[in-house]
């Protein structure tokens, strides 16, 4: 885990890098009010057991838990192709807000027809509890954040900027 301080107002950052998947992980907090959102979570899957397992949300759930955090947000920056969210996993410990970008509806589609998920595979987005637009300005406790869509890895790619910090996943 790394940590990146800020000038007052702006978030403190920890990082929780998963070697397996390559991914780096985010938990943004506001000091004054110890909310924070967790960003981009990883599920570690074993390919060769075809198993799952939570140990690297684990490890973010029992550092929030330890630090006294209120998770405010949980945020993906876009539907990741290379390795699964533990996002769901991590609202049902901690609680909070599940996020993306408004745009993941034309990527569930796309993912519904390439892995042949079927009809029970919803493409709505229902699956979050807000879909973030493009320029939407949002709070993290204090924290002045917003929204800027970035497509690139996929049409749903978004950039949050929280404070002085950008959180931008594959983009």
């Amino acid at each position: 885990m790394k940590t990146f301080s800020s000038s007052t107002g702006t978030p403190t950052v920890y990082s929780f890098f998963d070697a397996t998947t390559n991914t780096v992980s985010h938990v943004a907090v506001d000091p004054e009010t110890h909310n924070c959102a967790i960003i981009d979570t990883v599920m570690d899957y074993e390919p060769n057991a075809a198993a799952i397992n939570f140990d690297s949300a684990n490890k973010i759930i029992d550092f929030v838990a330890q630090e006294w955090f209120t998770v405010q947000w949980i945020i993906e920056t876009h539907a990741h192709a290379d390795h699964l969210s533990a996002a769901p996993y991590i609202q049902e410990k901690l609680g909070g807000t599940l996020a993306i970008g408004e745009h993941i509806k034309e990527v569930q589609e796309v993912f519904g027809k390439v892995f042949n998920f079927g009809t029970e595979f919803a493409r709505d987005a229902s699956q979050f509890d807000h879909l973030f637009k493009d320029e939407e300005s949002f709070l993290l406790g204090n924290i002045e954040a917003r929204v800027i869509h970035t497509p690139g890895h996929t049409p749903a790619d978004m950039t949050f900027i929280i404070g002085d910090t950008a959180f931008v996943g594959d983009t």
